[in-house]
């Protein structure tokens, strides 16, 4: 009687902890879950009005589609190398989107957005392949104080112009140039009630400045706002209201999780090509070429150490902490 009792009560225990254990897993997963809800609001909140110029001038163009942004998996397959192709096809439209990612210290949010298109393209015929390249990806990191509010307060951000980063400042901000001299002040547009950043990308090579510092030429460029669940094709090269659809770098089998497909990425960092001279990095393998060589100013900084970036490009910040409590580039979850 009294090791029957002992069983029972061992098995007590066993079922006991066995539930506590699924109990304590399920509540980390509703966290995790809970987490990413906000972070997706949070990306929502401030993502930016994307004003993209359009060229029609060369066959490498294809009428102004290959300045329309999409998807780098637009035509159904991770295969990098038939990019510049595939978009010449008349059966694929190629949806916007806009791929984004957020690093979070305790006082701060910093929000990459990033605009893929399949071609950097020239209208120039004797620098074909030598001043293009398949496959495209400039972007934007996006600073955000904590305060009082449910999704903080854009300060700046900081843009991705090929090998060169141009910083700029929200109106009534307070920061000032730190070791790189602020660019401009950024232009404002109200969104159906939230106020963003307005951004602007070249033609053919899609470099991004703020839209109060580069601005599309002529009538023919297309506007893109985002939206948690919508991604447009436009209409045509004069369509001003296009949406592109936000989608979490760190998603299952996104990006990230992709860096290291050798038939999308090469070193885990660039896009593989087929044609053309240059490359596209990834969001952790962009660098400015001049900035110096503190931590978070080499390549792949403005991913694995936008603080340090930001303390670098800025002054004026306040109280601002360089430790990361999320940082999904870091491992820190």
């Amino acid at each position: 009687m009294k090791n029957k009792l002992i069983f029972l009560i061992l098995i007590g225990v066993f079922f006991s902890c066995e539930k506590g254990d699924d109990f304590i897993q399920t509540q980390s997963q509703r966290k995790t879950q809970k987490n990413q809800n906000f972070y997706n609001d949070l990306a929502y909140h401030h993502a930016l009005i994307h004003y993209q110029d359009v060229d029609r001038t060369g066959s490498h163009g294809l009428n102004g589609k290959a300045d329309f942004i999409t998807r780098y998996d637009f035509d159904g397959d991770l295969n990098a190398k038939n990019n510049w192709n595939n978009i010449a096809s008349n059966t694929i439209k190629g949806k916007a989107v806009g791929y984004y990612s957020i690093v979070e210290t305790s006082t701060h949010y910093f929000i990459i957005y990033a605009f893929f298109h399949p071609r950097d393209w020239t209208d120039i015929w004797f620098l074909y392949r030598i001043d293009e390249h398949e496959n495209d990806l400039e972007g934007i990191l996006t600073i955000v104080e904590k305060d009082n509010s449910s999704y903080g307060k854009a300060l700046g951000i900081v843009t991705v112009f090929h090998s060169d980063f141009y910083s700029y400042k929200a109106p009534n901000s307070g920061i000032i140039s730190g070791n790189q001299d602020v660019d401009g002040t950024l232009t404002l547009q109200n969104d159906r009630g939230v106020i963003r950043f307005k951004t602007s990308a070249e033609a053919k090579g899609h470099g991004i400045k703020a839209h109060s510092k580069q601005q599309p030429g002529g009538n023919d460029y297309v506007v893109y706002y985002p939206s948690k669940t919508i991604s447009e094709h436009p209409s045509d090269i004069y369509d001003r209201n296009v949406k592109y659809k936000l989608i979490n770098i760190f998603e299952n089998d996104g990006m990230w999780d992709q860096r290291f497909n050798t038939s999308l990425f090469s070193n885990g960092k660039s896009f593989k090509k087929s044609y053309g001279n240059g490359t596209a990095n990834a969001p952790w393998n962009w660098d400015d070429r001049n900035d110096g060589g503190n931590q978070g100013l080499l390549a792949g900084g403005l991913a694995y150490y936008p603080a340090h970036l930001i303390d670098e490009y800025f002054n004026g910040l306040g109280n601002f902490s360089k430790v990361y409590t999320y940082n999904p580039f870091l491992g820190i979850q």
